[in-house]
């Protein structure tokens, strides 16, 4: 983070050129930069606004940008000045196979899951259980393989997955398992664990789980459709916030186009699985994972954190207070969650807890992602 009250003692009275200060600070950005906005998300990213801009006597960080791009001498300068560049070499088989690659590997984890399900209505008994063991194991790793390429992938550090992990495996258990358990726990079950049937004591939901794999296909091609928009609007925009007046519409239209898909989805799968329409919580928790997932790719990671952890608990609570409401003198704790699904369905407490989160992170989305520091090239420091 550059020091702005150095800043300041370069930008003083008296001093020779303030503008070398920052030119010496922010080198390596302003040498790679193509354009000057490259360089103001740079410098936005660094903390210098509109108001320190000032103090070196530009109107706004673009301005101070634009002086910037055309004192430093960039990488691209210097290539031009030797040797003459060789052609690109044409596209071989091996950009064709990463394509078809980058296009197929997000179809995959719907696929494994579809073939799982299909597995378990001709399996009985233990082998039953073999089965969801190796396809759940199966799906997961075909997710690890979809976030840790394209457009998903966060660029060097495993460790937001890591951190996100295992509160969104809970959100996911909850749609397969949450709602039939509260269903069954207000009148006063349940009795066993879970068969693995939609008919046991504790009935299991498999169609959101579907709907949510078959859509990692959809939000994977519409997050790459979204980076490529923004990084053009990041290209052709004269300042910082003709960029962000311009981007946001393609985050939110980003959002819209995925909602679409997921919406369409689940409604196929409950036909294919022979069950209930899948509830809105789907489009809910679909909504907030894909969210939380272009803001950590993004490098925005506290707050996708946050709220997945606070809907994670929310819902862990719904019927864990259903079940202390059993013991002596604790009637009332159950009573808010009672009435919520009697009024409502079970489904009202995901679709509650799951659209206040994405809501909430959408919000913060169209602050963050609409920043021209947000969408920097990787290898630029942010």
């Amino acid at each position: 983070m550059t020091d702005l009250s150095e800043l300041d003692r370069g930008a003083a009275p008296g001093a020779a050129d303030p503008i070398k200060v920052l030119m010496h600070r922010h080198r390596a950005l302003c040498e790679r930069a193509v354009d000057p906005l490259e360089i103001a998300a740079g410098l936005e990213a660094h903390g210098i606004t509109d108001r320190t801009a000032a103090r070196f006597r530009h109107r706004d960080v673009f301005s101070l940008a634009e002086e910037l791009y055309a004192r430093v001498p960039r990488d691209a300068d210097a290539a031009t000045d030797g040797p003459a560049a060789a052609p690109d070499a044409p596209a071989g088989g091996g950009d064709r196979r990463r394509s078809v690659t980058a296009l197929l590997l997000p179809l995959l984890p719907g696929t494994l899951c579809a073939a799982s399900l299909a597995s378990l209505t001709r399996t009985h008994g233990q082998m039953r259980l073999y089965a969801a063991a190796a396809g759940v194991l199966a799906v997961a790793l075909a997710l690890r393989a979809v976030l840790r390429r394209g457009p998903l992938a966060v660029p060097d550090g495993p460790a937001p997955r890591q951190a996100t992990g295992s509160w969104t495996c809970l959100l996911l258990a909850y749609a397969v398992l949450g709602d039939g358990l509260l269903r069954t726990a207000i009148t006063g079950g349940p009795d066993g664990l879970p068969d693995g049937t939609a008919d046991g004591d504790w009935p299991l939901t498999l169609a959101p789980l579907l709907a949510l794999t078959l859509a990692v296909a959809p939000a994977t091609w519409t997050a790459g459709l979204y980076l490529t928009r923004a990084r053009r609007k990041l290209a052709t925009s004269r300042g910082l916030e003709d960029f962000a007046a311009s981007v946001r519409p393609v985050l939110l239209g980003a959002v819209a186009l995925f909602l679409g898909a997921l919406a369409a989805l689940a409604a196929l799968c409950a036909p294919v699985l022979d069950t209930e329409p899948v509830s809105p919580a789907v489009l809910a928790l679909g909504t907030l994972l894909f969210v939380a997932r272009l803001l950590t790719v993004h490098g925005f990671t506290h707050a996708p954190r946050v709220i997945l952890v606070l809907t994670a608990v929310a819902q862990l609570l719904a019927p864990a207070t259903v079940f202390a409401a059993r013991l002596p003198g604790c009637t009332a704790l159950g009573a808010p969650v009672e009435a919520l699904a009697t009024a409502w369905g079970p489904a009202a407490v995901p679709v509650l807890t799951c659209g206040a989160g994405a809501l909430t992170l959408l919000v913060h989305a169209s602050r963050t992602l609409t920043r021209a520091s947000a969408h920097l090239r990787p290898e630029q420091p942010r």
